[in-house]
């Protein structure tokens, strides 16, 4: 990996603006190689290890197809808003079925596993876009909300909960 006094070497062209393609290459080279070492890291290990485990987890199926028949019904009655005869109910059933799922050992470790590799990402890009300039806007990750249960997508199960 090179050092950040050789990523530095990476500038603009000052006639046109454009980034020489040599130079480009090189820091995408070291892009990649970043994320190989990331890959390897032990958290994406246990990342993808439970989301195996839940992706092959029969009950966790099985609820999210009754998640997924739950919140159709749920989106339907939200089209009408909270005064349709049905909203609380459906709106209930779909706080019920998240619930139950999160109690599923599998799927807890997933969405532990899953927050633990989205804060090193962000660690990373934070610190990337640092380096470069106080000013340059760095993608939130889900400190700032989302996930299962608060109306985000996740990955557990082959329905996302958004």
């Amino acid at each position: 990996m090179p050092t950040a006094g050789e990523l530095t070497a990476v500038q603009l062209d000052q006639t046109n603006g454009v980034v020489s393609s040599l130079d480009m290459a090189s820091l995408l080279l070291c892009a990649y190689e970043l994320g190989d070492w990331i890959n390897q890291s032990a958290e994406v290990a246990e990342y993808l290890y439970w989301k195996s485990a839940v992706n092959e987890d029969e009950k966790v199926k099985q609820m999210t197809k009754q998640f997924a028949k739950a919140k159709e019904l749920f989106v339907e009655c939200e089209r009408f808003g909270r005064f349709h005869p049905d909203y609380n109910a459906a709106k209930d059933k779909v706080k019920q079925i998240e619930r139950e799922l999160s109690e599923i050992e599998s799927v807890r470790h997933f969405k532990f596993a899953e927050q633990v590799v989205d804060e090193m990402l962000y660690e990373v890009s934070r610190t990337i876009a640092e380096s470069v300039s106080d000013n340059i806007k760095v993608p939130g990750n889900e400190k700032a909300g989302g996930g299962c249960g608060s109306g985000g997508s996740c990955g557990c199960g082959s329905g996302g909960c958004g």
